[in-house]
């Protein structure tokens, strides 16, 4: 029998560590079809909420936020880009050149979840890409909008939404739930409301996990 698993993936777009996170959930639960099946509802986290729509130079942000040399994040990058070569995510080689801020990007997302999880998984991994692959501005509209089309939504109603302030106040609701849960790094992914796995944790260990929650989930039915 198919256990059937919600999961709450609690991210950011700007966030390297988030990207392949999803992409060895993804392979686990490519491994595990027949066994689990997944819904992802992917929840918002700003790592700078107060960054301005320009943004800030990277190097500039590393040193200021986390004291790290320019030795130290050139090694970081290096060994973030191999570790999503591992699970099938193409880093952008030079890194990356700002951090922008992301509020946008999670509003988006919100109204893609009103749509269906297929559509924000779309809408997820084209904005990853367009950030951490492409180099472009999460935070700039035709970004956004482009990446809406691609994911098959409907690019007038994605630019409606970016010209007002439409999923504001559920997007900050949503922050404000999952920081009051304790999530205060990201990626978190939450199993059907009550267990967590932090970080951009390895294949392996998402298939552990889905595959004991599984096997108990089958015992309590018997």
């Amino acid at each position: 029998m198919t256990a059937a698993f919600k999961i709450d993936f609690v991210s950011d777009v700007s966030c390297p560590w988030c990207a392949i996170g999803l992409a060895s959930l993804e392979q686990a639960l490519e491994r595990l079809k027949g066994e689990v099946r997944a819904e992802l509802h992917f929840q918002p986290f700003e790592l700078n909420p107060a960054m301005p729509r320009g943004g800030q130079d990277i190097n500039e942000y590393m040193t200021q936020k986390y004291q790290r040399t320019p030795e130290q994040q050139v090694a970081a990058r290096d060994a973030i880009r191999e570790r999503g070569a591992e699970v099938g995510f193409e880093f952008r080689k030079e890194g990356r050149d700002r951090i922008y801020n992301t509020f946008d990007a999670h509003r988006l997302l919100h109204w893609a979840g009103t749509l269906g999880a297929a559509r924000q998984l779309a809408l997820k991994k084209g904005l990853l890409k367009a950030y951490l692959t492409d180099g472009r501005s999460p935070a700039d509209a035709p970004v956004l909008i482009g990446a809406a089309a691609q994911a098959g939504l409907d690019p007038a109603r994605a630019a409606e939404i970016l010209e007002g302030d439409e999923y504001a106040a559920e997007v900050r609701e949503r922050q404000k739930f999952f920081q009051a849960l304790g999530i205060h790094a990201v990626p978190a992914i939450i199993i059907n409301d009550r267990h967590l796995i932090q970080g951009g944790q390895p294949p392996e260990v998402f298939e552990q996990a889905l595959r004991q929650l599984a096997s108990q989930s089958e015992a309590g039915r018997t």
